[in-house]
């Protein structure tokens, strides 16, 4: 039995988008002018035809209910996912049946959605014996033990360079300018270590940065010692801190815990830019479990992630916890129904109990920048040339990260509290609190704010 797939709202489309760029296009594309043969099917698919630059329309496509979230198809050359065509498409498609009438796809629409639908069942069926050859496990074992030898190479010379660094004294850092840190990257990469060559790179940002920059980089130096003294002598350590090292030096983790099945509230969706990778970092709340999740998407070389959940939604399905301390992270396994609104939000709680989440948190993982926190019934208040989220009921708060005090999202926070209380869900750390989505104290829903 199939399920009509819900209609997304203009905002939950727009979050979809992979940047600020791609949001003001797709708007322009939101109106039914420039589509044609538009339709949508009671499984989720939504298809239609685009006028572009030359003669002949792009295809675009749809599937708002695929397993790993929504999926693109579009004949555009555009190397963004979801591209514009498909960002005007869905918002075509949330206006109203209307726009999209229910029908039958296209023979170049169903073949794609068809070939997705094959490709969903053969994967909840699992792996078949006509696959390929059975799995080296000795092999692997070598693979493991020569990068582990690698990696503990790499974390001995960085424990040199640092000890030079300290006897030669912290202002020589600000002297030897960002090449030596670049340099001291590549070195950890040579090693096989992304995880402490992009450490590296956060030191070589921090001398000259704020007046008080060489306690930051004495602090940050410390906290990369520790890193490398827990590599180095990972075998003394409890297993859940030996994991959570292994993952800070850069080694990949996979789902170990058994598959958890709850309907997740997507609470935020965000990109982080590299010049050679994208994470995408999307927030997803248990509403059952009680339980807050990441789910990291990547994309290579300017690509956009293709994983993306419009926020405010819930989704049926299942995840998997990662190894190390925290178990925050998670697969996104089998989804049992298309995503679906909600009025669910997750409990909140007040600035202090979010900072001591927080420092809880560091017994376990001391290399943790911040932790996913909702704050109830705070209020946006300026705090000189910065701004807080003040306790609406207490006499306490939370400063905002420069990062947040930039970003446009502020004044969408400040505009939805109007000076009465909200509930903000984001990110605590020790620079502060990012704030990502918000509710209104009435019913309403999320806002997005990144």
């Amino acid at each position: 039995m199939t399920q009509q797939g819900v209609r997304w709202t203009a905002d939950q489309v727009l979050a979809l988008a992979p940047d600020s760029t791609s949001r003001k296009a797709g708007s322009k594309l939101g109106t039914a002018d420039p589509w044609s043969g538009t339709g949508s099917s009671r499984e989720g698919a939504v298809w239609g035809l685009c006028e572009g630059s030359g003669g002949t329309p792009y295809r675009t496509v749809v599937d708002t209910a695929d397993g790993t979230g929504p999926a693109y198809r579009c004949s555009c050359p555009s190397r963004k996912f979801p591209c514009k065509h498909a960002l005007g498409l869905l918002l075509l498609w949330s206006g109203g049946e209307g726009a999209t009438p229910a029908g039958r796809a296209p023979d170049w629409a169903e073949r794609w959605i068809a070939g997705r639908r094959r490709a969903r069942e053969q994967r909840e069926a699992g792996p078949t014996g006509s696959g390929s050859g059975p799995a080296d496990p000795e092999g692997a074992r070598r693979r493991a033990e020569r990068r582990a030898e690698r990696i503990t190479a790499g974390a001995t010379e960085l424990e040199e360079r640092l000890a030079d660094l300290l006897r030669s004294g912290l202002a020589t850092a600000e002297q030897s300018g960002y090449a030596l840190w670049e340099e001291t990257a590549a070195r950890m990469v040579d090693a096989q270590a992304p995880g402490l060559a992009a450490r590296v790179r956060e030191l070589g940002a921090v001398p000259g940065s704020a007046p008080d920059w060489p306690v930051r980089l004495l602090e940050e130096c410390a906290l990369l010692h520790l890193l490398d003294q827990g590599w180095l002598h990972r075998e003394r350590l409890p297993e859940a801190l030996a994991a959570t090292v292994r993952a800070r030096v850069g080694l990949p983790t996979s789902p170990t815990g058994p598959p958890v099945r709850d309907h997740w509230l997507v609470l935020a969706q965000y990109d982080t830019p590299d010049p050679k990778l994208t994470t995408r970092r999307i927030w997803l709340y248990g509403t059952a479990s009680g339980r807050t999740a990441l789910l990291l998407s990547y994309g290579a070389a300017g690509r956009a992630p293709e994983l993306t959940l419009p926020v405010g939604l819930a989704l049926d399905a299942e995840v998997s916890a990662h190894s190390g301390a925290g178990r925050q992270r998670v697969s996104l396994g089998e989804q049992f129904a298309p995503p679906v609104l909600t009025g669910t939000r997750p409990p909140g709680m007040t600035t202090t109990e979010a900072t001591a989440r927080y420092g809880e948190t560091l017994r376990h993982d001391p290399w943790q920048d911040s932790v996913p926190v909702t704050l109830d019934h705070v209020i946006p208040t300026p705090d000189g040339d910065s701004w807080q989220l003040a306790d609406a009921e207490g006499d306490t708060a939370l400063p905002l990260t420069p990062a947040a005090v930039s970003r446009p999202g502020l004044w969408c926070l400040v505009a939805l509290s109007g000076g009465a209380p909200v509930t903000v869900f984001g990110e605590c750390g020790h620079r502060g609190f990012t704030p990502l989505t918000a509710w209104p104290t009435a019913p309403g829903e999320a806002v997005r704010l990144c």
